[in-house]
């Protein structure tokens, strides 16, 4: 006997509609109306290579860990993704003790809370509909937010003027960039936009550029030079492009991911040089600002790079800036906290991006409420400044430590060569394949260097993410790794890697210890 969820008798007063969704009366499944054929061509394109397969082999190997199963190691050490919390810092207290302020009012009364804390809590809630983080805010974000943004940026780049009125929140600076660049695609066939981007590069930009069908621009950075961009590339890269391409965008990531260069001032006014005669929108992806650690590298921003080259490039040169909570010293990513400051914008278009802006409603405000903690730290007179100060200067120190241990150990491997990591989170060493290994992947229809870090994952269980994931130069391999974890456990992944890698030269190689 079949069951019909639902009696005989109400089936005939079905509409044919209703008949179709219910089941097919001759016995035949109904066809998915969304299949593989009929997705939308652009997001089949999309690849995001830190959450791509080796995260999920690695997802697959902790799962079979904690079912019982034995491998030759007792964890996954994740250093794919540069998520600071998730591998152990602990959270700056007083941005955690704002954010559970607006979050639960009540705990004003509470002494256990700092009134430095309690002040800004009230000052964010003053902002916010209905007194409360769980209200809307303007599309652009809490506006007191919005002006201590513009009051950080202003004393960050000593004096250059910082209008609120260009500052937009966002939900992390992924969406911040994902909106400019909607604005900035159009056109068809060799009319279409051209979005130049660093290689090696963040994933990101390169699943933007085709989920919109935009034209990818390649300009590759000197490894051989510390990843330092080149104008002579530049020049090279947008040449080329315009045989079958509009450019019309540059986008730069200082300090670099994957890369961890931090771009001299010189370098900046080059590319701001370049984007005023070749008159191409500047993005500029600041969001590991807080993460510089080379002695002689210092971070500049390239908003006030542009005001000290003079009205003639301040007044002109389109540029938007990005910055996140996710990075610097606090690594809050689950607060998806942002924003992004818009200079020399078209004022109609600026009311296209506002009303883009408003399609989505505004940001968690719970994210706005962090990002204004970041902007506006406890400042010198202040009860709590010697703790922030205190906990700031131990998570960044650390950073510091772990960026030079890392550095040092890989180049003592050999067939391992890293450049120093002067900022950001991240190493991008460049590994030796042997020549049998490239063949072997080849055949299993992979990239050498995948081929290389699944082997890494299943007998170390560390996981880092192909360079091929970023880009790289032809016949380079490389694999990037979050400097994140404990300087304990960061000592045992990065001797995982030089016994692996010695191991895998000699197997590949046919080389015995004494020869490598």
């Amino acid at each position: 006997m079949i069951w019909w969820p639902f009696s005989l008798s109400s089936l005939s007063a079905l509409t044919h509609t209703e008949k179709s969704s219910a089941g097919r009366l001759d016995g035949k499944m109904r066809e998915k109306t969304l299949t593989m054929d009929t997705l939308n061509p652009q997001v089949k394109a999309v690849e995001y290579a830190v959450r791509g397969p080796i995260v999920l082999k690695a997802g697959e190997i902790e799962r079979y860990l904690e079912e019982g199963g034995t491998k030759p190691f007792s964890e996954v050490i994740k250093a794919n993704i540069g998520d600071a919390h998730a591998m152990g810092q602990q959270p700056i207290t007083f941005l955690r003790q704002v954010v559970a302020l607006c979050t639960f009012p009540e705990l004003m009364d509470s002494p256990s809370f700092p009134e430095d804390a309690k002040w800004r809590a009230r000052r964010i809630l003053q902002g916010c509909g209905g007194h409360s983080l769980g209200s809307y805010s303007a599309s652009p974000g809490v506006e007191c937010i919005r002006k201590d943004i513009a009051a950080y940026i202003e004393q960050r780049d000593e004096g250059v003027p910082s209008d609120w009125e260009n500052i937009y929140l966002t939900t992390g600076a992924s969406d911040g960039i994902m909106t400019i660049l909607r604005l900035l695609v159009s056109g068809k066939d060799s009319s279409r936009t051209g979005v130049m981007i660093p290689i090696p590069q963040y994933p990101l930009y390169s699943a933007a550029i085709s989920e919109m069908d935009a034209v990818q621009v390649n300009y590759y950075l000197d490894e051989d030079n510390c990843w330092a961009l080149d104008i002579n590339e530049l020049h090279r890269a947008y040449q080329a492009a315009k045989q079958h391409c509009q450019p019309r965008v540059i986008c730069i990531i200082n300090p670099g991911n994957p890369t961890g260069q931090v771009q001299s001032k010189k370098c900046i006014e080059e590319v701001l040089h370049f984007a005023y005669e070749e008159n191409l929108f500047v993005m500029s992806d600041e969001v590991y600002q807080d993460n510089v650690y080379a002695p002689d590298c210092q971070f500049h921003s390239f908003k006030k790079v542009l005001y000290e080259m003079g009205p003639e490039y301040f007044s002109s040169v389109e540029l938007v800036s990005f910055h996140s909570t996710s990075k610097g010293y606090t690594g809050e990513c689950g607060f998806r906290g942002g924003y992004m400051e818009v200079i020399n914008m078209d004022p109609e278009v600026k009311a296209q991006l506002v009303k883009l802006l408003s399609v989505r409603l505004c940001p968690p405000l719970a994210g706005q409420a962090a990002m204004d903690v970041i902007v506006n730290p406890p400042q010198p007179e202040e009860h709590t400044f010697k703790q922030f100060h205190q906990e700031k200067s131990s998570v960044l120190g650390a950073l510091a430590e772990k960026a030079k241990l890392t550095e040092q150990i890989l180049n003592s491997v050999p067939g391992i060569k890293c450049n120093p990591v002067q900022g950001s989170m991240y190493a991008f060493p460049r590994i030796f394949i042997p020549p049998k290994a490239v063949e072997e992947a080849k055949a299993l229809g992979m990239q050498p260097d995948m081929l290389y870090c699944l082997r890494l994952l299943e007998e170390t269980g560390i996981c880092v993410v192909p360079g091929s994931g970023f880009g790289q130069k032809d016949r380079t391999y490389h694999f990037r790794m979050t400097i994140l974890p404990s300087i304990e456990k960061l000592n045992v992944l990065l001797g995982k890697v030089r016994d692996f890698h010695i191991s895998f030269l000699k197997e590949y190689s046919g080389l015995e210890w004494d020869e490598i």
